[in-house]
């Protein structure tokens, strides 16, 4: 990867992981499902009438959308406000390649190499390290709703790849337009329509800049620049960046709320990071076997 893509790279990886201390800022006051359907709603509305859409069925952008933005978003944000730090909550939402590995030796009976077992079996000790070691950072709801994140991440890779489609950045901005309206239904279904009203009267300038900062930097402009990068370079050579994402969710995560990890948490986040970067580095391809000079000669002959 040339130096200007690398550092670009870098600075998306930051963005995304920046953006889990933002989560925890906007929805202080106002309930997580509603932030993120602000959050979808701010960044389809006005791109979507620039970007022609997608040669997808509607089925295809319609699912993504509901599990892009209920399942996914929707369920990581309310982890935080149902007691996970948001460090804590990034580094739990990179399970999401566990758990693909896991469906699809279950579903589609695919072959698992011995560095994926061995990634597995490391990111599923560090889990029940980071579970049973918490200081408060972990809590049993918090954690049931990353791990509906998690899986939903793994349908959602189900969902663009049903669809076959060539146009990630136009898929990815037409199925949000799914995204808000399933929130919001989701959110009265539960809590009844006076959540509205209380969103309305709790609404700040830290929910606003929040909500701003997810929909345009870390959503159209941060998955604008990883779909270019998608394109450019080999699975293999941008797949294994996204590891640095909970790295910046655990750095922003203390600087701006004095998140801690004891060290046995550090450990075995170093641990999980390092049993998902197994699990998500494509394997390298195999060298066609060298025939010695001497069978060469003879098989001309």
């Amino acid at each position: 990867m040339v130096r200007n893509d690398l550092f670009l790279a870098i600075f998306v990886m930051a963005i995304w992981g920046f953006n889990f201390s933002m989560i925890k800022l906007g929805i202080t006051e106002v309930h997580p499902l509603l932030t993120t359907a602000a959050r979808f709603t701010l960044a389809v509305i006005p791109a979507i009438f620039f970007i022609r859409r997608p040669d997808v069925a509607w089925r295809y952008l319609i699912a993504y959308g509901i599990v892009f933005g209920v399942g996914i978003w929707g369920m990581a944000s309310w982890s935080i406000t149902a007691g996970l730090s948001s460090g804590m909550s990034s580094v739990l939402l990179s399970s999401n390649a566990l758990i693909s590995m896991l469906a699809g030796v279950w579903i589609h009976k695919e072959h698992v190499s011995k560095r994926k077992m061995t990634g597995a079996a490391a990111a599923l000790v560090a889990l029940l390290v980071l579970v049973s070691a918490t200081n408060g950072n972990i809590t049993p709801q918090g954690l049931m709703l990353i791990m509906i994140a998690a899986s939903c991440w793994t349908i959602m890779g189900m969902i663009v790849k049903a669809s076959k489609t060539t146009q990630a950045f136009a898929f990815n901005v037409w199925g949000m337009l799914f995204a808000p309206i399933p929130l919001v239904l989701f959110a009265t279904s539960i809590y009844g329509t006076d959540i509205l009203l209380d969103a309305v009267t709790a609404w700040d300038m830290n929910t606003t800049i929040a909500v701003i900062f997810q929909a345009y930097p870390t959503t159209l402009f941060g998955y604008w620049v990883w779909n270019r990068l998608l394109i450019r370079y080999p699975l293999s050579t941008t797949a294994p960046l996204t590891l640095l994402v909970p790295v910046f969710a655990l750095i922003s995560g203390y600087l701006m709320y004095a998140e801690l990890l004891n060290v046995a948490q550090i450990v075995a986040c170093m641990l999980f990071l390092v049993g998902i970067g197994l699990i998500v580095k494509p394997a390298s391809p195999k060298r066609p076997q060298q025939i010695p000079p001497t069978v060469s000669y003879f098989l001309k002959k």
